[in-house]
């Protein structure tokens, strides 16, 4: 007898839902035959051993004979132990033990423990979007995946803890005599809920430079390098830059959860991420681990750092191998993995924030200390850090040692609830510019929306820069005269375009005037010092 289930398996962010058919020969055998093809992996084919027990323990008795289980489309690789549910309830329908024939609009997934219980699996979140689109409306899944899969509306989500707890289900919608109710989660309460920082900005004496700078990185979504000597307060800055972000978008949280789901990251009780992620690798990562990899590719950190912060402390450190994979998302916003069965593209569009001392010794240009080093010692360390990846952070700082005055100052120093508020307000500004989007008469002619996937002003595409950063006859002449006297690139003239429309919205200016020229102009001009 034949029997169909639906699952799913995911490959990249993104789910393909995947047809179960359980066939038995009817035939006695003197032991019992397991045979799964479809391309399965090895978790897939050891599952006929976590079946045959969660079944046996469940109560149910099976004759030895040929099963035979097809996991269809056969050209897709099928991974992970998410199948085990459905090929059990596959089986218990091909031998009769179901009321129900069709599951149609049921997508079963999940791990079998040898007891019948049910254990999470990863990538939920994409499974309940890919089980809308193709208009299933039942899900039935382990009941710590519950909530992930509750974010997606459209869909009934029945938690499940034991096989026999899911044929008592099916077997109950059969009969229309289920009295289950599905989980429902509001995802838009779980955005407005009170986030609470472990650490704020009032804690931090001095710096009002690199504090503003700060503020004008969070407000626009900018990248942003601090060098400084050791001491001077770099790291406890960046650790204190998520408490100024702005909260997510429901889009960006849901793109975020895929991708913290796929990775297996995403903590249960949530559901959906709602604090933009703030992700702090050491310095000894491979660039695997910090673009993504594996045989078959997996999200690394610059897509765990999606719509979120990537902290890179000690920038020097890192081999030159690892930093230079940066150039690509940092531009395109998504990192594609190649590999010879597969090529897969992840989100990869976070806020770049760095931290590196002026030299080896640490104490170049610090008017307390003597430096050390030799210029040439110098010039190769910070060489490591190329041209071309500095050209794509937008803002570069100098965070000088603290003065013992004001280190010792009984004055409050402004907490991050006052430099968050400035900071919605900027970011609430460029919402209604990119919802409203260009006119016909700015553009040319072209009425196309200037919002699809715009949240911030660093994500500007050139062609919003143009319509969004017009400039003045004053500001055009400074600009022009900086770009010739520091020998700046296109791509510089873009990100400082894109720096002054931020510190005008901070404002609350709805032009760039020329002292937002000159702010954005002088966050360009350090790298000439050192990297000169």
């Amino acid at each position: 007898m034949l029997f169909k289930a639906l699952s799913a398996a995911v490959y990249g962010i993104d789910a393909h839902i995947i047809d179960v058919e359980v066939d038995f020969s009817g035939v006695k055998l003197a032991e019992d035959v397991f045979h799964t093809v479809g391309l399965p992996d090895a978790a897939v084919r050891e599952s006929r051993d976590r079946v045959r027990s969660a079944i046996k323990n469940s109560g149910f008795e099976l004759p030895p004979t040929r099963i035979t289980i097809n996991l269809a489309p056969a050209d897709l690789k099928k991974e992970g132990s998410g199948f085990d549910l459905p090929i059990a309830i596959g089986i218990l329908g091909a031998y009769g033990a179901l009321h129900i024939k069709d599951l149609s609009d049921f997508l079963l997934i999940g791990e079998l423990g040898l007891d019948g219980s049910l254990r999470a699996v990863q990538g939920m979140l994409p499974i309940a979007v890919a089980a809308r689109a193709r208009g299933i409306r039942n899900l039935v899944i382990p009941a710590s995946n519950a909530r992930e899969a509750a974010v997606v509306e459209g869909v009934n989500v029945y938690p499940v803890r034991s096989l026999l707890e899911v044929r008592e289900l099916l077997n109950a919608a059969a009969t229309d005599t289920l009295t289950v109710s599905p989980l429902r989660i509001a995802p838009t309460d779980l955005l407005q809920e009170l986030q609470v920082f472990p650490h704020d900005f009032k804690d931090v004496r001095g710096q009002q430079v690199a504090k503003r700078a700060l503020e004008v990185a969070a407000a626009g979504g900018h990248n942003i390098l601090m060098i400084g000597p050791p001491g001077s307060g770099k790291t406890m800055l960046a650790k204190r830059l998520p408490s100024i972000l702005a909260p997510f978008q429901f889009e960006e949280a849901l793109e975020t959860t895929k991708i913290h789901s796929v990775a297996g990251v995403l903590n249960a009780d949530e559901g959906l991420v709602t604090h933009r992620p703030f992700r702090a690798p050491h310095h000894t990562i491979s660039d695997a681990g910090l673009i993504g990899g594996g045989a078959t590719p997996r999200p690394g950190e610059v897509s765990l750092a999606h719509n979120g912060l990537l902290f890179l402390d000690e920038l020097p450190e890192f081999p030159r191998n690892v930093l230079e994979v940066l150039r690509q998302p940092l531009e395109d916003g998504h990192v594609t993995i190649s590999r010879a069965s597969m090529s897969l593209s992840f989100p990869a569009r976070f806020m770049l924030a760095a931290a590196m001392n002026p030299c080896p010794c640490g104490y170049f240009n610090d008017k307390s200390r003597e430096c050390m080093c030799t210029p040439p010692m110098i010039q190769r360390y910070v060489s490591k850090v190329s041209g071309p990846l500095l050209d794509r952070i937008d803002i570069h700082i100098e965070v000088p040692a603290v003065q013992y005055k004001e280190l010792r100052s009984g004055a409050s120093a402004e907490g991050s609830e006052q430099i968050r508020a400035r900071v919605l307000a900027a970011r609430d500004r460029q919402h209604e510019r990119f919802a409203a989007g260009p006119t016909p008469e700015r553009t040319r002619g072209t009425a196309r929306s200037a919002s699809q996937g715009v949240f911030a002003n660093a994500q500007m595409s050139t062609q919003q820069i143009r319509t969004f950063c017009e400039l003045s006859t004053d500001a055009e002449r400074l600009l022009e005269r900086a770009m010739q006297q520091q020998g700046l690139s296109a791509r510089a003239h873009d990100r400082i375009l894109k720096v002054s429309r931020t510190i005008a919205d901070l404002e609350g200016a709805p032009d760039i005037a020329v002292k937002h020229i000159a702010e954005a102009i002088q966050y360009r001009t350090l790298d000439r010092s050192y990297w000169s």
